[in-house]
């Protein structure tokens, strides 16, 4: 990272202390992304106070990424998972009854505002517009939560939010023109040989290298196949590939590996077959 980038950070880091309630939620990622310069985009963003939309296709470390930028700032980690049937109550918090009294129990959005952490909002575009659409005050220069009822939260300052999303998985839609205006976009690159194979490295350190290499090769053939049509995005996946690279690595043979963690992994038979048959070019 560029001198100037870590000065700032650092100076960032000092200025917003971390109450002592929320220490827990800071942990170190179990992978390093691998991606200077889209690493130093997404910190020099943060630094100004900007949101942070990931965008790009499987395998591309954008929650990696998140999580990385979360550690490399310091911050306390609140994670949602959209899917269709999040609301606001699910971001911002319900009603509960305390001594008598009806409060608001917070939800991630809530304790994010509070506590000054990362919200990351793992695939946005799962959710409807109407839910997240609650999030406007929070992602704008008003930076507070109008909970009707309640009196309004003010964003910490040191509060960051940043979302991922993937085209073309079932459920998703497009997100509205107000809430993408209230992000900075930043697409994620596809990994190339030498960043997946240093990735699949980092992850499983006590893998055997042919294992390793066979196993990108495999991930770059299904790759191409999947981008000309041939076969769905099912087969690529990269969690499934560092899977089967453990199982190897406990003395798994690599075919049956790749077998329960990735081509089986395709339920419709014609696909099952392709898969198969490019596994057996790698894996004998």
């Amino acid at each position: 990272m560029r001198n100037d980038l870590a000065l700032r950070l650092e100076q960032f880091k000092k200025l917003y202390s971390v109450d002592e309630a929320v220490q827990g939620r800071i942990s170190k990622p179990p992978v390093k992304f691998i991606g200077e310069e889209i690493l130093e985009l997404a910190v020099a963003a943060l630094l100004e106070g900007e949101n942070i939309l990931l965008c790009g296709g499987k395998a591309t470390g954008k929650n990696i990424l998140a999580e990385n930028l979360a550690w490399l700032f310091g911050r306390p980690v609140y994670n949602i998972s959209f899917h269709v049937n999040t609301d606001s109550s699910t971001l911002i918090g319900t009603d509960t009854f305390v001594d008598g009294e009806v409060r608001l129990r917070n939800g991630p959005v809530a304790e994010a505002a509070k506590y000054g952490g990362f919200c990351i909002l793992d695939e946005i575009n799962m959710a409807k517009n109407d839910a997240v659409a609650v999030m406007h005050s929070v992602l704008d220069y008003r930076r507070l939560i109008d909970v009707p009822g309640y009196e309004c939260i003010p964003m910490n300052p040191a509060t960051r939010f940043l979302a991922t999303m993937n085209y073309g998985y079932a459920g998703t839609r497009e997100l509205n023109e107000a809430l993408v205006s209230r992000f900075t976009v930043i697409r994620m690159p596809t990994l190339g040989e030498q960043e997946l194979h240093q990735l699949l490295r980092l992850d499983v350190p006590e893998a055997a290298e042919e294992n390793i290499k066979n196993c990108v090769g495999l991930f770059m053939d299904l790759d191409a196949k999947a981008i000309n049509g041939e076969i769905s995005t099912h087969p690529v996946d990269l969690r499934g590939m560092i899977a089967a690279l453990r199982l190897m690595s406990q003395g798994m043979r690599p075919k049956d590996a790749i077998t329960i963690c990735i081509t089986n992994k395709c339920f419709d038979e014609y696909e099952y077959q392709l898969v198969q048959d490019v596994v057996m070019t790698r894996f004998v």
